[in-house]
């Protein structure tokens, strides 16, 4: 599999600029007008906790494996919500979507043998973006980087 091509996020963000705690979240989602009901912040604090990329079964599963009643419907709806408001991350996936804490411009490293996505803060040299608009005629207003690989 070859290395996938940047995609473009928005001009803004910078990578590693995301919320430091629970609390900034909780915040920036009432700062968006979100209502955060006993479902929504179980959600966000599970994500939060595993820093993972998990799916909405996952989710599911280990909230109600923690003792939290929450239903299927529930999970999706406020995962839904919260990835449209820019909240948290959703990663299309040939096994399907995968959620993630961060929703800042980062990029991903995917281990080939596990499937585990890690977050990466990468940040590309001035001259490679100067070398990129110059090749393609864009203007780089962002950047995510997919890389892929096996431990050494």
């Amino acid at each position: 599999m070859g290395l996938p091509s940047p995609s473009l996020r928005g001009a803004d963000k910078v990578p590693g600029d995301h919320p430091a705690n629970l609390e900034e979240v909780y915040r920036h989602c009432r700062d968006l007008g979100m209502r955060l009901s006993r479902q929504r912040r179980m959600v966000l604090d599970l994500l939060w906790a595993e820093k993972s990329h998990l799916s909405a079964r996952d989710i599911f599963e280990k909230l109600n494996n923690l003792g939290r009643n929450i239903g299927h419907t529930s999970v999706y709806q406020n995962l839904e919500a919260l990835q449209t408001a820019g909240v948290i991350e959703c990663l299309d996936r040939a096994s399907g979507r995968l959620y993630g804490y961060r929703a800042d411009p980062h990029s991903h490293l995917t281990c080939l043998d596990s499937g585990t996505i890690h977050d990466l803060d990468v940040v590309l040299p001035p001259d490679l973006l100067a070398h990129i608009e110059n090749e393609t005629g864009f203007r780089i207003s962002g950047y995510t980087l997919s890389l892929s690989g096996r431990r050494a």
